[in-house]
């Protein structure tokens, strides 16, 4: 995204890093094409390198693109001036205080360039033979910024004294030799002639012989290698906010170091102590939104839940505004939707935190947020089955569907037990009678499935199994609707039901083993059989194969075949299926 290019440029230009300031700058302005702050910023990462010509291209764009925006024309008055164009300077800055007249660093930039241009008119009318300080296009208009930009003479400028030695040498550079004796001067000139000065004790001296052997190359050097104004941040001016930006980045400093701390006593367990350095990084920097976050955990260790949705709530505000990365805004919304979960009672209180955590991946489809969406999904269900449990009104809906379904309505009867099994999911009787529903009306995959669930909720119930073992021959699933019965038999071993239920299935499965289906009926049950997967895995069973080919071939092996229970087992089954005929 361009705004990230661009605060990457940003740091680095803070960071005195220009050549990688230009890079992200100009990845931005490939993003963002018509953002004219970014030719702004790179035109001034290109002044602070020199390259006067590139940075007065990208001014020029700046005003071309917002011809209403004051800076542009303070950038394009800096590169005019580095360029030695002091009338254009002088122009860009006058159309700049149109704009904007009361801005201190155009009048300021204003005056620098007419004072340029004053001395460059002077020195042309005076000619080469005039009697002018050759160090005096040292002590120019940049050479604040330039002793500013230097660490050896930064500290310099914040003593009175020295400030106005050079304020007294600007005005009038013959005054240099009043102040030659003093070592903050000589290591001022030194950085403003790009010369090295040997400053030690009272014996400092000048690296050449004297300060007129050295001022002429001292003087080309100068010429060569002028640069504008180095600001703290691309954005503002330097000369206005440079104070500011220093307390702002000390307080930065100073609130990372309080949510260190904070941090470690989180570790702790000491809560109050981490919430004091979490709200004083707040206090310090507004602008970082993982303070917020981190206190609002806290908060929720706490049980504090009201306090930690109001730190969520203001993060997720503040991180909008700022732009902030999208995963600080999600985990804002993940945290507060935690919360909620953490004060719901209700299934309706688990609303709002669903939609918070759905916000929350839209933002940032994180797994540890949507593991939460689906607990508190999951949770939500769960009470509005508790909420709607009711075993009285469940008793008196299956009497409804009772009555339904000797009235022969099968659907109105469907629906009661429907809802008595809402009232009570453990009622094994409102599934066995559902079942027997559904088998009516030839919904057999439900109708099973009802019965199934019957016999899950009590084994010993006998109607389940008759349900099932129903639906199974219905579904001429004989095999398995015997199997079914027998299981039944097992509680219920005098059950009229599930006796009879025995007999139909063995007359079925025999009236397959002695051949007497018509050749309809073989082939629907050869292929009911060809889709069940247990007769599926006998027929590719390699030792089934070769049993099926000696009962063809071999009749000696076939016998030792018959010996075994499970071969045989298998063989009934495919018989049953009509896959085998008995002849």
């Amino acid at each position: 995204m361009a705004d990230e290019a661009k605060a990457k440029g940003n740091a680095a230009f803070s960071a005195g890093n220009f050549n990688d300031a230009i890079r992200h700058f100009t990845e931005a302005i490939n993003l963002a094409p018509t953002n004219h702050v970014l030719y702004s910023n790179r035109s001034a990462a290109y002044a602070s390198l020199n390259q006067f010509s590139e940075a007065l291209g990208d001014a020029q764009k700046t005003v071309e693109i917002k011809p209403d925006w004051s800076k542009g024309y303070s950038r394009l008055g800096a590169a005019h001036l580095g360029l030695h164009n002091y009338n254009d300077a002088v122009s860009s800055y006058k159309k700049g205080l149109e704009i904007d007249p009361t801005n201190e660093a155009l009048k300021s930039g204003l005056a620098d360039a007419e004072s340029a241009a004053a001395r460059s008119s002077s020195r042309s009318r005076a000619g080469p033979g005039s009697g002018s300080n050759p160090f005096g296009e040292a002590f120019g208009p940049e050479m604040w910024v330039r002793l500013a930009s230097d660490p050896s003479t930064r500290a310099y400028l914040e003593q009175p004294d020295f400030v106005k030695m050079l304020q007294d040498i600007q005005k009038s550079p013959n005054n240099l030799n009043l102040y030659l004796k003093d070592q903050r001067v000589m290591q001022a000139l030194g950085v403003l002639l790009n010369l090295k000065f040997q400053t030690r004790g009272d014996d400092a001296e000048m690296a050449g012989e004297d300060a007129g052997s050295a001022s002429q190359p001292a003087e080309e050097t100068v010429k060569k290698e002028k640069r504008v104004e180095k600001e703290v941040e691309p954005e503002p001016e330097p000369m206005d906010v440079s104070s500011e930006e220093k307390e702002k980045k000390e307080r930065k400093v100073q609130a990372q170091k309080e949510k260190e701390a904070g941090n470690a006593a989180y570790k702790k367990k000491e809560f109050e102590t981490a919430i004091q350095h979490y709200s004083k990084a707040i206090e310090l920097d507004d602008e970082d939104v993982s303070f917020l976050t981190n206190r609002a955990a806290v908060y929720l260790e706490m049980g504090k839940y009201e306090d930690c949705i109001k730190d969520c709530d203001r993060a997720v505000e503040r991180g909008r505004e700022l732009r902030s990365d999208y995963k600080m805004v999600a985990r804002a919304l993940t945290r507060k939707g935690t919360a909620l979960t953490k004060m719901a009672k209700t299934s309706k209180d688990y609303e709002p935190a669903i939609e918070v955590f759905q916000k929350a991946l839209t933002e940032h489809r994180n797994p540890d947020t949507l593991k939460k969406l689906n607990d508190a999904l999951k949770a939500k269900k769960d009470l509005e089955q508790q909420e709607y449990f009711d075993p009285l009104i469940a008793d008196e809906e299956r009497e409804k569907g009772n009555q339904f379904f000797k009235e022969q309505k099968y659907p109105d009867a469907i629906k009661h037990y429907s809802e008595a099994i809402k009232r009570n999911p453990k009622d094994h009787k409102a599934y066995s009678n559902r079942a027997a529903s559904y088998t009516k009306l030839g919904a057999m995959p439900e109708g099973l499935k009802d019965a199934e669930k019957c016999i899950e909720l009590d084994p010993t119930f006998s109607k389940g199994y008759t349900r099932k073992g129903a639906v199974q021959f219905f579904m001429k699933e004989y095999e398995k609707a015997l199997e079914t019965y027998q299981a039944g038999l097992k509680h219920d071993p005098h059950n009229q039901e599930l006796l009879d239920g025995v007999r139909r299935c063995v007359e079925q499965i025999n009236k397959a083993s002695r051949g007497d289906l018509t050749p309809d009926e073989l082939k629907e049950r050869q292929a009911k059989g060809m889709q069940d997967p247990e007769i599926q895995n006998i027929l590719t069973d390699p030792v089934m194969r070769q049993v099926l080919s000696d009962f063809q071939e071999n009749p000696k092996a076939a016998q030792e075949h018959m010996k075994n229970p499970s071969v045989m087992d298998k063989i009934q089954k495919l018989i049953s299926a009509g896959i085998v005929q008995v002849k």
